[in-house]
């Protein structure tokens, strides 16, 4: 990457990601210990939401540019189908899931974090 990613907009999407991947990885075993017979696809989702935003973050603060790519691809098109899905066929989701209508429970930002994480990764190839 041409520029560090530890400085400017490139630490703000650093703790972006670390807070996503809290949240979604918290959110995510609370649902799979305590409920998981009522929604098992939703809180596995989020499962794997949680599993994305960590590799991100990782990726992103040390700069593996190809895995971090990789990384904001899979969330992009899992927060596009995933949300697809849950409009289409609410009775599939049950209860949400951390991309459900296209990531409408965080303010959408599940729908934007991987556009800008794509556009960082783009204007800092190297």
């Amino acid at each position: 990457m041409n520029a560090p990613v530890r400085s400017g907009p490139g630490r703000v999407l650093v703790a972006v990601y670390g807070v996503f991947a809290l949240a979604a990885s918290a959110r995510a075993a609370v649902q799979i210990a305590t409920r998981f017979d009522e929604a098992p696809l939703a809180y596995l989702l989020s499962a794997l939401a949680a599993v994305v935003y960590i590799v991100l973050t990782v990726a992103l603060a040390r700069g593996e540019r190809r895995l971090a790519l990789g990384a904001c691809l899979v969330e992009l098109v899992g927060v596009l189908v995933v949300g697809t899905l849950s409009l289409a066929d609410s009775a599939a989701f049950p209860h949400a899931t951390v991309w459900s209508g296209y990531g409408a429970g965080y303010l959408f930002v599940p729908l934007v974090l991987p556009v800008l994480g794509l556009f960082w990764l783009r204007r800092n190839a190297s």
